[in-house]
This record gives C-alpha cells, structure tokens and sequence, in this order.
C-alpha cells in the first residue's frame, strides 16, 4: 500500500507555493503561472490554511463573472473548506477523497494540523 509520504518521497519538489487572503488574483495566478502549477494554499497571517485557490477557481469566479484580477482578493475567491490528507494514510484514501469531493489537490499536515506539502491528482496517478 502506497501511503502519502512515499508519494512525498518520490516528488521531485517538496516545496510548498501560497499566497494570502488579501493577495490579488492576479497575484496568485501569476505564482501558479510561475510555478507550473494548478493550485496555491491559502494561508493566514499565523500561517495556518485558511483556504485553497486553483486555476479552476481563476476560471469560474474570475474570468467568467467578468470580474478583474487585478482588484479581486483571493478570500473572495478561494474555498475555505480544505480536506486535508496526513502522511500515515494510503494513495487510495486520497483518490476516494479527491472523487467524492471532486478535487484535484491535497494539501498533506501532521498531526498538529501544520502544513507539511501538497499532492495533487497527477501526484496520485503517476504512483500508480
């Protein structure tokens, strides 16, 4: 069984990219342009999760409703129920998690609920 922290192992970047609830849009799609990547944690000044944001979000809150970037925060935007994943639980609990919730991005925390990385669905299929 393959658990979250072997899929950690096997990453090739164990870095963690966010941004804050009073950054821009553009600002967070721009670090996921920078990045490469499709999703961005959300954290608050205490450095907890306060939400997630995605390129989908980008998409569909932003782009079309004809709102700007440039003047819409990322509270206004991002979800803030976050399901998170802990190292110890298996690749299998992750896809149950990203299909019934329909995700594509998990964020990984000990268990002090403090922030450790993120796996996202090619994360999980490239495992497999």
């Amino acid at each position: 069984m393959t658990t979250v922290a072997d899929i950690l192992r096997s990453k090739s970047s164990d870095a963690i990219f966010s941004v804050t609830p009073s950054d821009t849009m553009l600002t967070a799609i721009q670090r996921m342009a920078e990045k490469g990547i499709g999703a961005l944690i959300v954290l608050d000044v205490s450095g907890r999760i306060a939400g997630i944001v995605t390129e989908r979000d980008y998409a569909r809150k932003i782009a079309l409703q004809g709102k700007s970037s440039t003047t819409t925060a990322v509270e206004d935007v991002m979800t803030r129920k976050v399901h998170c994943v802990e190292p110890d639980q298996s690749s299998e609990e992750c896809m149950s998690l990203m299909t019934s919730h329909r995700i594509r991005h998990l964020p990984v925390v000990n268990k002090n609920h403090e922030l450790l990385a993120m796996i996202s669905i090619g994360d999980l299929v490239k495992e497999i």
